[in-house]
């Protein structure tokens, strides 16, 4: 019987050492679980080439752009092309009832008869009188005061001619033509209206946009950043060395042809402390219009930098930071320089990393200096693919 309850008695305490065994064993496992490295995706930095895009706001010139003006008073009888129209150089835009040079050619024609006639009489006189005076029945003066009187009439005749010329050129500004081929602009004047030189506005606009300028601007900062990173000793020959332009249009989209910088302006504008630049560009099919607006994209190509995603810094006090894997699985937080233009959703490291460095990518917002992690090491490709496309 005695022997029946110790037996009990060991089994029984041999269950509870065992329980409290277990429980122990599990709390361990727990703690242990408790105590490791978090995983955080890391990734390699290396050097590589890319093109940096810069955009500055442009406005789109012809390259003429000619207000036609009226150099003769009068109404306007006719206009004969319509806003938007293309036309070419000598087509006739309008015509101008001014019945006031009609008259003026009839009379300056008039006066070229009557001093022909007059030319034609001193002409007369002079031969009638020279046999006299060579015969000594009159003066010479008489002769030369006939001489006189025939050089008089011819100027009054010449006079007369060029009045005539003048009368016929102001009656030709009365048929008002186009100056250069291009694309007319808008009409403000109708049938009827009473125009002169001295109008507010012009008849027309006529674009010549085979070609387009794009003119935009840089700050005296951008202007010098602009002049040291193409090479040159003159601003000639940085001009060559600026890689071709493209032209982002209004509705977002790259025209379909490049440009190339052609100008710069010598002067920096003290109202604005910015410069003028002018790229152009060809305009076959005339999509680009006059007066409209765009951005003019520069290039800018890089050798060996690196490229890190800009979801992988932090900013501190204005200093930006990533953290680097060190020693024992260990972050580093680093300061890091960039440059200002960026490359999509990437930044350009000038100074903090070197290639082969890794990097965390993400999720560290929790993360401090020094800490451990476990570090889950990604493709660098894969990180770099958006950038790559």
């Amino acid at each position: 019987m005695k022997t029946t309850i110790r037996l009990s008695l060991i089994l029984f305490l041999g269950t509870v050492l065992a329980s409290c065994g277990g429980k122990d064993d599990k709390a361990a496992k727990a703690a242990a679980a408790a105590g490791q490295p978090q995983a955080y995706p890391v990734f390699a930095v290396s050097t590589q080439a890319t093109t940096l895009d810069q955009d500055y706001p442009a406005t789109i010139e012809g390259i003429q752009d000619i207000d036609i003006r009226p150099k003769v008073d009068g109404f306007i009888e006719k206009i004969y092309v319509d806003e938007g129209a293309v036309v070419k150089k000598g087509q006739l835009l309008f015509t101008i009832n001014a019945p006031q040079y009609e008259q003026q050619v009839r009379t300056a024609t008039a006066a070229i008869s009557s001093a022909e006639a007059n030319v034609n009489a001193a002409q007369l006189q002079v031969n009638k009188t020279k046999p006299l005076v060579d015969k000594e029945i009159i003066s010479k003066y008489e002769l030369e005061a006939a001489q006189l009187t025939l050089q008089s009439r011819k100027a009054a005749l010449a006079q007369a001619k060029a009045d005539l010329v003048n009368a016929k050129t102001n009656l030709g500004y009365t048929s008002i033509t186009s100056p250069v081929d291009g694309v007319v602009g808008s009409l403000p004047y109708k049938t009827g209206t009473l125009v002169s030189s001295t109008s507010a506005q012009p008849l027309t606009t006529v674009s010549n946009i085979s070609k387009v300028y794009a003119y935009f601007s840089l700050n005296e900062k951008q202007l010098l950043d602009f002049s040291t990173t193409y090479k040159g000793k003159t601003l000639a020959e940085q001009m060559k060395n600026i890689p071709a332009v493209s032209l982002v249009l209004a509705d977002g989209s790259v025209y379909a042809q490049n440009g190339k910088i052609e100008s710069i302006n010598g002067q920096i504008n003290t109202s604005t402390g910015s410069a003028s630049l002018r790229a152009t560009f060809p305009n076959p099919v005339s999509l680009l219009k006059s007066g409209a607006s765009a951005l003019v994209r520069i290039p800018q190509h890089l050798e060996n930098v690196i490229l890190i995603p800009q979801k992988s810094t932090t900013d501190l006090q204005g200093k930006k930071f990533v953290y680097v894997l060190g020693d024992s699985a260990k972050v580093v937080s680093t300061e890091i320089q960039v440059m200002e233009l960026t490359k999509g959703n990437f930044y350009v490291v000038t100074k903090g990393l070197k290639a082969g460095d890794k990097v965390v990518l993400e999720g560290f917002q929790s993360l401090k200096d020094g800490t451990a992690i476990k570090p889950e090491e990604l493709n660098a490709d894969s990180v770099l693919a958006e950038v790559k496309k």
